[in-house]
């Protein structure tokens, strides 16, 4: 008998563009659909009329990342509310998982943090840093802007950024 070796399709994070406020109904029809994703939220206390509410807001607005491979683009494509795959340098982007990764430990240590999402299309690249305290100690980024208290982190592979609060002791040159 002849024995074939079909590896098995690598799978990676890759970031999908979905309808306008569609973020947490394609995040549930894509798990529905056996697939890992995830839509990132945070609490945000909203004020009508009437009344203060907290709701749980996404933050990536239009954003859900999945994991999957090349041969899964299509079905992914095909689920009501995704619009496209968020393409960088011509591909379709890859997270990495420790990017992944750091932005859940950052969201499910901290009960109070708000995280801001800027776009970095038109911002210039400046200082470089290393974080020498707290969740993201040992990580190096480039700050975009700082002010007091903010230091604005990139992540590379999405072309986007979090706005983390570092106290200025926090943070060195390097």
């Amino acid at each position: 008998m002849e024995q074939t070796n079909v590896q098995p399709a690598i799978k990676q994070w890759h970031v999908i563009y979905t309808k306008s406020k569609w973020e947490k109904k394609v995040d549930d029809l894509l798990l529905q659909r056996g697939f890992e994703s995830w839509c990132p939220v945070q609490k945000q206390e909203r004020q009508w009329s009437d009344r203060k509410k907290i709701i749980e807001a996404p933050l990536f607005r239009s954003y859900v990342f999945v994991k999957a491979s090349k041969e899964d683009y299509s079905k992914i494509l095909s689920t009501i509310g995704v619009v496209n795959f968020l393409y960088f340098e011509r591909k379709p982007a890859i997270i990495r998982d420790v990017e992944i990764e750091e932005i859940k430990k950052y969201l499910g240590l901290s009960t109070t943090a708000s995280i801001q999402i800027v776009d970095l299309a038109n911002l210039p690249a400046q200082t470089k840093v290393s974080i020498n305290q707290g969740l993201f100690m040992g990580q190096r980024g480039e700050i975009v802007k700082a002010g007091k208290k903010n230091v604005f982190v990139r992540l590379d592979s999405i072309n986007m950024m979090m706005i983390v609060e570092f106290k200025v002791e926090e943070i060195s040159l390097h």
